[in-house]
């Protein structure tokens, strides 16, 4: 029986300790696989790399705010590799968090964590802490201070919500605060420019509107994103059951917990009585690790079935906070659709005033080519008894003026039968 216990505590020492929090992560990087001052080293030297570690440090290291459930913050240089194997994410989903490509409004429930991707506003929730994209925007910094001073405000306070609620709930009421603060901003630009432009049309007012015209499109967009991805996380029951990871943590713990019991404990005991007097410290904290070790492993194993037992949970708690915000974000969507029709209201205003003018002026173009046509004949008249030929008209001195006289009666009368004619057939409004 001495052996098992030695056994126990090689077995122990042998263990390795998994950290469970990003505090106990200390950002080394891996020593090259060829020595740089070896026969390799000079190899990858004379293609340009000095060495793996500078090349390895350069690519992945980003800045990072872990925020605790207790409200206390702390800033860290992590990679894409240590952030992916601590809250098991793919690569993928570390790419919507990418500050360098911008990606539509998000949110993925994973095994683990929750991928947030609202805005400006880039984390990962997990059962124990937020992971934030450390940024100067003022979204940012605004959430990193608002849900510190809430986690430390209700920490002495039992709330309904889990944690990872609570930071999802604050990332999703800064998005539609914003959202609104922004339509707000644009609807006080847009009134006022399309009142100005309904009454004096410009060249100006209508590259102004026309920029805010664009604007209006792309927050529309954004807004939309945000409205549809609500919407779609509260049409499917399992993704929001994915979300629930405080309740899944603790049932895989009390699995494995419970599978501890049912396996260890016995021999546990029974090596405790026997090789007590041999190193009873020794081996109570060796087994103490191959605990840790087995929990590990039965988690890793199960975590699939503790996950699975979600989507038979109650969700009605992440139900109401989705529907709150969604009937939030859909007022928000309900303001932008009322500017656009007031832009094309004021648009098709716009065209019918400017048709009005341009029938004005047909009509307008119509008189003075009746005029023209009338004023033709009048100088036909007066060119023909110009010409230089022979007349017994020209025998009386006052004969030409009753010509002109009589010329210039016909061509009233004849533009006045014009103008008749046209209004008959209603082509002028006179």
């Amino acid at each position: 029986m001495p052996y098992c216990s030695s056994f126990a505590q090689m077995a122990g020492s042998q263990t390795p300790k998994l950290p469970s929090a990003f505090s106990e992560f200390v950002q080394t990087n891996s020593e090259p696989r060829f020595p740089s001052n070896g026969r390799h080293g000079d190899f990858f030297r004379g293609f340009g790399f000095t060495g793996f570690k500078k090349r390895g440090h350069g690519l992945g290291s980003r800045s990072w705010i872990k925020i605790d459930q207790n409200g206390n913050s702390k800033v860290l240089e992590l990679d894409k590799t240590t952030v992916m194997r601590h809250c098991s994410l793919p690569s993928r989903d570390l790419r919507l968090l990418d500050p360098m490509f911008i990606y539509p409004s998000s949110i993925l429930g994973r095994e683990k964590a929750i991928v947030v991707s609202l805005e400006q506003i880039r984390c990962i929730i997990t059962a124990d802490e937020v992971i934030l994209m450390n940024s100067l925007d003022t979204s940012v910094v605004h959430y990193k201070s608002e849900l510190c001073k809430r986690l430390q405000a209700n920490k002495d306070q039992s709330d309904d919500l889990p944690f990872e609620f609570r930071a999802l709930e604050l990332a999703l009421e800064l998005t539609c605060m914003s959202l609104d603060a922004q339509v707000q901003e644009l609807e006080m630009e847009i009134h006022p420019i399309l009142d100005e432009l309904a009454s004096s049309i410009s060249t100006l007012n209508l590259e102004h509107v026309r920029r805010l015209k664009g604007n209006l499109l792309t927050l529309t967009q954004r807004v939309q994103k945000v409205c549809d991805e609500i919407e779609h996380l509260m049409d499917d029951d399992g993704d929001m059951a994915e979300m629930y990871l405080t309740e899944k943590k603790q049932r895989e713990e009390a699995f494995a917990n419970e599978q501890y019991d049912q396996t260890n404990y016995p021999t546990g005991a029974r090596i405790g009585s026997k090789s007590a007097p041999i190193s009873p410290v020794g081996s109570y904290s060796g087994l103490q690790k191959l605990q840790r070790a087995f929990s590990s492993i039965s988690s890793s194993k199960h975590g699939s079935l503790g996950s699975s037992f979600n989507g038979e949970e109650n969700i009605d708690q992440l139900e109401m906070l989705l529907e709150a915000y969604f009937i939030v974000i859909d007022n928000t969507l309900n303001k932008l659709l009322s500017l656009k029709e007031y832009i094309d209201d004021t648009e098709d205003f716009i065209n019918i005033k400017l048709g009005n003018v341009q029938n004005q002026l047909i009509q307008f173009e119509l008189l003075l080519t009746g005029a023209a046509f009338v004023a033709t004949v009048f100088a036909m008249v007066t060119a023909v008894f110009g010409m230089n030929f022979e007349a017994t008209v020209f025998d009386v001195p006052s004969a030409f003026n009753w010509v002109l006289l009589v010329t210039g009666v016909l061509c009233g009368l004849l533009y006045l039968c014009f103008l008749i004619y046209v209004r008959q057939k209603k082509i002028l409004s006179l």
